[in-house]
């Protein structure tokens, strides 16, 4: 009977061994740390690529004055799913020749995917108006906020050069990132990192805007009405107090709006139904 009990109890401490070594990478999982905000991700998504093509169509349509480009905050803007702030894109930039080229949730590492990926190639616009970064820093206070504020300026930096490496004669507007107060205590973190956006304008080729101040008070909270419930999207109001900001930009570098317009037509989102 020994051989066996001795065969059993090798079996048993090749068992527990195997649970020990699979257990711990069951139980203790993995966590891929985020690209840096200065190198270029994709959406692997099937509607984010579908929003990639239909951007792809756009860019080639031509006839493009001012191009705007960032994450859902200026996506919702221009878009069909989006009715009522849509209208008053059309209200503010009639004229213009302005196309909306943001899309949702994404980060500084998604936009510079799709401006190496082309949309941006051959658009030649005279302006750009450029507002990314919240993604990035997300509605929790991070760990270190030195290294995220760092991270983030790298990543916009990044998008700015590359917009002007294949736009070389348009003027970059580079929007503040907005205030957001889903939580409050990512607000220093924003203010961290508009500072350092303001170092990156030259007044020519590249234009701060900062409109904070008239989206919330000193201390970050928004004034009523700007932004939808979720205290991060504006609403009409925030949007027009964006566009009163850029309207003036605009007329001095481009004159007035004309009579006709001949940008592309807007887009959205594939997978939305109009609101």
């Amino acid at each position: 009977m020994l051989p066996v009990v001795t065969d059993m109890k090798h079996r048993m401490l090749s068992l527990f061994a195997i649970i020990g070594i699979y257990g711990v990478c069951c139980v203790v999982p993995s966590f891929a740390q985020p690209a840096p905000a200065d190198q270029p991700v994709p959406r692997s998504d099937r509607n984010s690529k579908l929003a990639h093509e239909q951007l792809l169509e756009k860019a080639k349509a031509g006839h493009i004055g001012i191009y705007f480009e960032g994450d859902s905050i200026v996506r919702r803007w221009g878009a069909t799913d989006y009715p009522q702030y849509l209208e008053n894109w059309k209200q503010n930039f009639f004229g213009w020749n302005a196309a909306d080229f943001g899309w949702g949730a994404d980060t500084t590492q998604n936009i510079l995917w799709r401006l190496n990926n082309g949309e941006l190639d051959g658009v030649n616009p005279r302006l750009i108006v450029l507002l990314c970064g919240t993604n990035n820093i997300g509605g929790r206070a991070p760990r270190d906020v030195d290294a995220k504020v760092v991270d983030v300026t790298k990543g916009i930096k990044t998008i700015v050069e590359t917009m002007q490496s294949k736009a070389p004669q348009a003027t970059i507007i580079l929007t503040a990132i907005f205030p957001r107060n889903d939580n409050m205590a990512v607000m220093p973190t924003i203010n961290q990192i508009n500072s350092n956006l303001a170092k990156l304008a030259d007044g020519k080729h590249v234009r701060f805007l900062n409109i904070n101040d008239k989206l919330a008070d000193s201390d970050g909270r928004l004034f009523d009405g700007m932004m939808n419930p979720d205290k991060l999207h504006p609403g009409v109001k925030g949007y027009q107090v964006w566009a009163d900001a850029l309207k003036p930009i605009f007329t001095e570098l481009l004159g007035p709006p004309a009579k006709e317009d001949h940008a592309p037509p807007p887009t959205g989102d594939p997978s939305a139904k109009p609101k």
